[in-house]
C-alpha cells in the first residue's frame, strides 16, 4: 500500500505543469546595465537602456556590451532569445556572442552584416559568417521587430528567426572560435552592432535538458 501511495506521489508531481522546468535567466532586465560591461571598441557608439530597449548607437566599428555574471550561465545545453531591431546603418544589428562548451570557446551569431543582409556563424572552421556553410543572404525589415533564438548543444548551434529555423550547424569535431578582430574583446557573451544603431529586448537565456 504504500508502495502504491509513493509510485501515485510521483506520478502526480511529474504531471504537475512546470515540474522539472528549467529556470529561465533573464539577461537583460529592461531597467539597467548593471549586469552588463559598455566595450569601448574604438569608437564605438553609445549604449543606453531606454524604455524597456537596450540602444546601441552608431558607432565607427563595433558597439555593444558583455555580460558581467558568466558565473551563473550555463555554457551548453542552453537557448538565448531577443528581439532586435535595425534602427539605423546597413551592417549588423544583431551580433549575439555566445560560449560554446566553454567560456574560451565562443562563436557570434550575424543578423545582416555585409552591407546588411549576410546572416551566419562566425566562424566554424575558420570561416566567418560570410564564407561558411552557415551563410546566407536574409532580408531583414528595418524598424520592425524580429524574434531571434540560438540553441547550443554539445552537437549543434541552431538558430530560428522569427520562428523559421534558418541555421542548423553540426559542431561535433569542428572548431569553433571569434573572427580575428575587435569583436574578441566581446566574449563570451555580448551584444554588438557594426555601424549600425539597434535596439535589442527581452534578452533571456533558459537552459535545456540534455540528452539521454
Amino acid at each position: 500500500m504504500k508502495l502504491w501511495l509513493l509510485f501515485s506521489t510521483l506520478v502526480f508531481v511529474a504531471a504537475l505543469p512546470g515540474a522539472d522546468k528549467p529556470v529561465e535567466i533573464i539577461l537583460f532586465d529592461g531597467k539597467s546595465l548593471n549586469d552588463w560591461q559598455v566595450v569601448e571598441a574604438g569608437g564605438s557608439g553609445k549604449v543606453e537602456v531606454k524604455d524597456g530597449q537596450l540602444l546601441l548607437g552608431t558607432g565607427e566599428s563595433l558597439t555593444g556590451a558583455v555580460f558581467k555574471n558568466t558565473g551563473k550561465i550555463p555554457v551548453t545545453n542552453y537557448e538565448i532569445t531577443l528581439e532586435a531591431q535595425r534602427l539605423d546603418g546597413s551592417d549588423f544589428f544583431c551580433g549575439l556572442t555566445f560560449p560554446v562548451g566553454n567560456l574560451k570557446t565562443c562563436a557570434t551569431l550575424v543578423c545582416g552584416g555585409w552591407s546588411g543582409s549576410v546572416t551566419g556563424i562566425s566562424c566554424i572552421d575558420g570561416l566567418d559568417a560570410s564564407e561558411n556553410s552557415t551563410s546566407q543572404y536574409r532580408k531583414w525589415g528595418d524598424k520592425k521587430w524580429h524574434h531571434i533564438k540560438v540553441r547550443v548543444t554539445p552537437e549543434a548551434i541552431t538558430v530560428w528567426a522569427n520562428e523559421e529555423k534558418i541555421i542548423e550547424a553540426e559542431i561535433t569535431g569542428r572548431k569553433i572560435g571569434l573572427r580575428s578582430g575587435p569583436i574578441e574583446d566581446f566574449a563570451p557573451l555580448s551584444l554588438t552592432t557594426y555601424q549600425t544603431s539597434a535596439a535589442i529586448r527581452n534578452v533571456k537565456l533558459t537552459p535545456i535538458p540534455e540528452k539521454k
